[in-house]
Formats: structure tokens, C-alpha cells, sequence
């Protein structure tokens, strides 16, 4: 079997802030298990070429900010933006595919955030969510861009954690076949 392809976003306002560097964390777990990743970030890259990066992918890592008690409007606007293969869309990019998901806020307070958009992607695209989410406050970064030992090795787990459902999902025709209810 060749290697996973695993796309990372970082769904922050600006590149290099803890979003981006939580999504990394998780890639480099991933990448330390066999996975091919890349990380692309909201805030540079169009819409359209991140939703061109989930069709190729095998699994994605989606990243936000909790601002108001919710994922980032940059993460909704792709979301809206990536179609499911209904009401006459004619790609599903996230069917069939994995994703973790990483959310930063700046207290514990915030972490049902991740429930948020574990339920859109599981429920409305049908994607596989790795559960249960990591979820990172100021106290899990050294600085902006380095995450603590302990934080580190969280997102690392998250990731390698994610390189075995992508490849239990990928060996799976019936999972790869689930897709949206409704």
C-alpha cells in the first residue's frame, strides 16, 4: 500500500500562530508513523486550492481558533465551500476520508468547541473523526510557535492515532462507502 496522504489547515486568522503549530504537531506524529503530510494555512492559501488538496488526500487534520465559542469563520467559510455530493454537487472531496481535529483556545473553558466540528464533519460530509479531539490552551505552548514536551507528544499521538484509522479506513471498501444521509 503506498503512503497516506495527510493535509493539515490551519483555520487561524495569521500562518505560524498556536493553530498552525497544533496542526503540525499532529502532522509530525503522523509523518513519524509513515504518512506523506503537508499543512497548508487558511489566512495564505484560496479556498479552492485547500478543497483541491482534500480530493488527493487520504486524511486531513482541521485546525481552528475557538473564537465565540465556536470554530473559525475562515474553517466555516471552507467547509460551506466543500461540497458532499448532494443537491446536485458533483465532488465529494471529505467522503470516505479521516480527519482529526485541533482546536486552540486560550482557556480549558473552550474545549467542547472540538464537539462542534467533530458533528459537522461526522454527520453533514460523513467523514471518520478521530476521537476525541485534541483541544490546546496557553498552557499547552512554550511560546506561540512550540508546544510543551507534554503537548508535543499529545499532538504526536493524535497523529500517529490518525495514521491507523486512515489506514484501517483506506483497507475498508464499506467505510470508504459511507457518505452523507441526507
Amino acid at each position: 500500500m503506498s503512503s497516506l496522504q495527510i493535509v493539515g489547515v490551519g483555520g487561524g486568522l495569521e500562518p505560524g500562530g498556536r493553530t498552525g503549530t497544533a496542526v503540525a504537531g499532529v502532522l509530525s506524529g503522523a509523518a513519524k508513523a509513515g504518512a506523506t503530510t503537508s499543512l497548508l494555512e487558511l489566512s495564505e492559501v484560496p479556498v479552492e486550492e485547500v478543497v483541491a488538496a482534500f480530493t488527493v488526500a487520504d486524511a486531513v487534520v482541521l485546525g481552528s481558533p475557538v473564537y465565540r465559542a465556536s470554530y473559525s469563520a475562515l474553517l466555516k467559510t471552507l467547509l460551506e465551500r466543500t461540497e458532499r455530493g448532494r443537491w446536485g454537487e458533483t465532488t465529494a472531496p471529505l467522503q470516505g476520508k479521516v480527519a482529526a481535529i485541533a482546536v486552540t483556545g486560550a482557556t480549558g473553558h473552550h474545549f467542547l468547541a472540538v464537539n462542534d466540528l467533530r458533528s459537522v464533519l461526522a454527520g453533514f460530509f460523513a467523514v471518520q473523526v478521530l476521537s476525541p479531539g485534541l483541544y490546546l490552551d496557553h498552557g499547552g505552548y512554550a511560546d506561540r510557535s512550540t508546544l510543551t514536551e507534554d503537548a508535543a507528544a499529545l499532538a504526536s499521538a493524535h497523529g500517529a492515532a490518525l495514521a491507523d484509522l486512515t489506514a484501517a479506513v483506506r483497507g475498508s471498501e464499506a467505510l470508504r462507502a459511507l457518505g452523507p444521509q441526507v
